[in-house]
C-alpha cells in the first residue's frame, strides 16, 4: 500500500503519540493531532510535548474528547484523514480498578466513536493502540497473537480487548482495514510519570526508597519508544488481511527480552549511578506476573526489529530526565 498523505493521531500529545507525531512529520505527512489534554497527569506536560512536536513541522491540533461524536465528526469533516492511529485512552491498570466506569466510557465508548466516523468518512485504515495486558495472567509465554483464550485481569485490559473486538467487527461488517497493535511496557523520554521507570528514576535521584511490589520476580518486556514508533510506522503501508480474507490483523510490538523487577532496579542503579533502598510491599491487584512478546509475526510481516537494549534505553531516559526543565515539579508531584 502507498504511504498515506494525511494521518490523524488521537492522543498525540501523550508519551507515545508525541514521538509518533514527530516521526510522521519527518516523513512529510499532513498531520492532525486530537487530544483532550485530560488531567490524568498534568496537562502542562502534554503541551510541552506538543511544542517539541512543532519543532518538526506544522500540524493541526484539536483539543477534543473522543467520546463527543458530533465534535469529532466536525474534526473528520475538516481533515479527511487517510489513516487514523488511535492511541487516545485512559491508561493504567491500577487507576482502572478505582475508576472502571470512566475507563469503559473513554476506552470503549471513545473507540466506538472513532470506528463509526472512520466508516462514515471512508477512512483508509484504522490502527488501534492496544496493550499486552489483554493476555492476562494465564497466557503461555512468550505471548503469541495466535493465543485466543485471553483473560484480562483489570478493567483497563478488558477495555483494550473490547476495543480490539469492536475493531474486528467493523473490519468484518464494513471492510474497514484495521490493525491492532499490542504494546509491551513502553518507556523512554516523556514517559508518563506514574510508570515504574519514571517513578523509580525520580525516587533514586531524590534519595528516596523504591517501592518493591512482591518479591521482585515479576517480569516485564520493556520496549523503547523509538522501536514502538518504528513498528507503528510500518503499519502505514501494510495491507491487513486475516486467514478469512477480512481486512484485520493483530501484532505484538515488544522487545522480546523480559527482565524481572529486581533486574530493572539493578539496571536503573547502573544508569543513574545511584544505590537503591527498597521498600517491600505486597503484590497489587491487576498486576500480571509476566509479559513477554513473541514478535516473530511482526518481524516477518512488518520487518519489525527492536534495536534498543534495556540498559541503553534507560541511560537515554535518565539523560532526558536530568535535562528536563520540569524535573523538580515532577518530583514534587509524584514522589
Amino acid at each position: 500500500m502507498a504511504m498515506p498523505a494525511k494521518v490523524m493521531v488521537t492522543g498525540g500529545a501523550g508519551f507515545i503519540g508525541s514521538h509518533l507525531a514527530e516521526a510522521l512529520l519527518r516523513q512529510g505527512i499532513q498531520l492532525t493531532i486530537v487530544d483532550s489534554l485530560d488531567d490524568f497527569y498534568t496537562p502542562s506536560r502534554k503541551l510541552s510535548n506538543l511544542e517539541s512536536v512543532r519543532q518538526q513541522g506544522e500540524f493541526q491540533f484539536f483539543q477534543k474528547d473522543i467520546r463527543d461524536y458530533e465534535s469529532m465528526r466536525r474534526v473528520f469533516a475538516a481533515t479527511q484523514p487517510d489513516v487514523v492511529i488511535h492511541l487516545a485512552a485512559r491508561a493504567g491498570v491500577r487507576p482502572s480498578i478505582e475508576q472502571p466506569l470512566l475507563y469503559e466510557q473513554v476506552n470503549i465508548g471513545g473507540t466506538s466513536v472513532m470506528l463509526q466516523l472512520c466508516r462514515e468518512f471512508n477512512t483508509g485504515k484504522f490502527i488501534f493502540g492496544s496493550s499486552s495486558s489483554v493476555y492476562g495472567a494465564t497466557s503461555k509465554a512468550p505471548f503469541s497473537e495466535a493465543h485466543h483464550e485471553l483473560r484480562p485481569i483489570s478493567p483497563y485490559a478488558a477495555t483494550k480487548l473490547s476495543g480490539e473486538l469492536l475493531a474486528y467487527t467493523y473490519a468484518r461488517l464494513f471492510s474497514l482495514p484495521v490493525i491492532c497493535l499490542r504494546f509491551f511496557t513502553v518507556y523512554g523520554p516523556r514517559q508518563r510519570p506514574d510508570l515504574a521507570i519514571h517513578k523509580f528514576t525520580a525516587l533514586l535521584e531524590s534519595g528516596k526508597p523504591l517501592p518493591m511490589f512482591g518479591d521482585g520476580s515479576t517480569g516485564r518486556d520493556y520496549t523503547y519508544v523509538d522501536d514502538i514508533v518504528a513498528g507503528i510506522g510500518s503499519c502505514l503501508t501494510y495491507d491487513p488481511r486475516d486467514t478469512e480474507g477480512i481486512p484485520f490483523d493483530v501484532f505484538n510490538l515488544g522487545n522480546s527480552h523480559p527482565v524481572t523487577l529486581s533486574q530493572l532496579v539493578e539496571h536503573l542503579q547502573q544508569a543513574t549511578g545511584r544505590t537503591a533502598t527498597l521498600e517491600p510491599h505486597p503484590m497489587q491487584p491487576g498486576d500480571v506476573p509476566l509479559t513477554w512478546a513473541d514478535v516473530s509475526k511482526a518481524q516477518r510481516l512488518l520487518d519489525f526489529k527492536p534495536s534498543v537494549p534495556l540498559l541503553e534505553g534507560l541511560r537515554r531516559f535518565v539523560s532526558w530526565y536530568r535535562a528536563s526543565a520540569d524535573v523538580l515539579a515532577t518530583q514534587a508531584a509524584y514522589v
